[in-house]
């Protein structure tokens, strides 16, 4: 199961000027970059299920030249859901009567099918008396042509031209341009690994769509040939790490952040040896003693 909730976090939060910049550049231009601050996590009783909802992002920013803030809440949706614009206007109205700050509201629709165009107001009306009219920006993800994306130097861009409108045969073409416009952005190990991760999460290649996609690399000039392959090696670590730390977890327990911490200075041949050795582990102290000898 993929974790959308928390791709798309880590991606707007770590990139949400540049988030801002690419879709909602009348807004961004407004925005004071050193005011930005994201709120803790919001829970918030969704109505609609009965159930405890966590706001997905919750940012406080100010507009060049005044004292007042305001808020920016993000929402990404995964899936289609009827009464999603209602339940929008709910989270409006309770973080609201919390804050009593403006909100600017915004939802990411993330989800592959429908196409249709979703609605993006909710509004209550009566004979001769408007009563409510609420309405939120909307960027519905499988509405846009990734070709339009193509010279936007944005991380956001990148990673999200992954789940924009793609024909199966241009998928191996997106995920390479994807890769080509991150070795433009000079971003530092760890942002970039961020970028690559969600293009690996959401563009998934077959056998064969890995050789047209290693056909594409081959198009690029030698240099981003060259970076292209850096980025995919760093990844695949990584994605190693990731992956043994989570069978250890299985194996013997929660790993100490200590032991955590030796795990991802390990280099990648010792990574391997852990990988092997860990299916014979039954306790920590099998882990304790094996990396106090490796």
């Amino acid at each position: 199961m993929i974790d959308h909730d928390r791709l798309f976090k880590e991606l707007l939060t770590t990139f949400f000027v540049e988030f801002l910049e690419l879709f909602l550049p009348d807004i961004a231009s407004t925005i004071d970059q050193n005011s930005i601050r994201f709120l803790p996590q919001e829970y918030l009783a969704d109505l609609t299920s009965g159930e405890d909802k966590m706001i997905d992002l919750l940012v406080e920013v100010k507009q060049l030249g005044e004292d007042v803030g305001f808020l920016v809440h993000v929402e990404a949706q995964s899936y289609s859901q009827s009464d999603f614009a209602r339940r929008m206007f709910f989270y409006f109205a309770r973080l609201y009567q919390k804050y009593v700050q403006k909100i600017y509201p915004i939802v990411i629709f993330s989800f592959d099918e429908p196409r249709r165009s979703e609605p993006q107001s909710h509004s209550v009306e009566l004979p001769g008396l408007k009563v409510l009219e609420f309405n939120f920006a909307a960027i519905q993800l499988n509405r846009l042509n990734w070709r339009d994306f193509l010279n936007q130097q944005n991380p956001v861009a990148a990673a999200l031209m992954a789940k924009m409108q793609i024909a199966p045969a241009d998928r191996p073409k997106v995920k390479a341009e994807c890769l080509r416009i991150l070795t433009t952005l000079r971003l530092d190990a760890a942002k970039t690994r961020l970028i690559s991760g969600f293009v690996d999460t959401y563009l998934r290649l077959t056998k064969a769509e890995e050789q047209l996609f290693a056909e594409e690399i081959g198009k690029l000039d030698a240099v981003e040939q060259e970076r292209v392959m850096e980025i995919r090696t760093s990844w695949g670590e990584q994605a190693e790490r990731s992956l043994i730390l989570r069978l250890l977890k299985r194996r013997v327990g929660e790993v100490p952040e200590s032991l955590i911490t030796q795990i991802e200075s390990l280099p990648i041949e010792q990574l391997e040896a852990l990988g092997e050795a860990l299916l014979d582990f039954s306790s920590m102290a099998d882990l304790e003693n094996w990396l106090a000898h490796s």
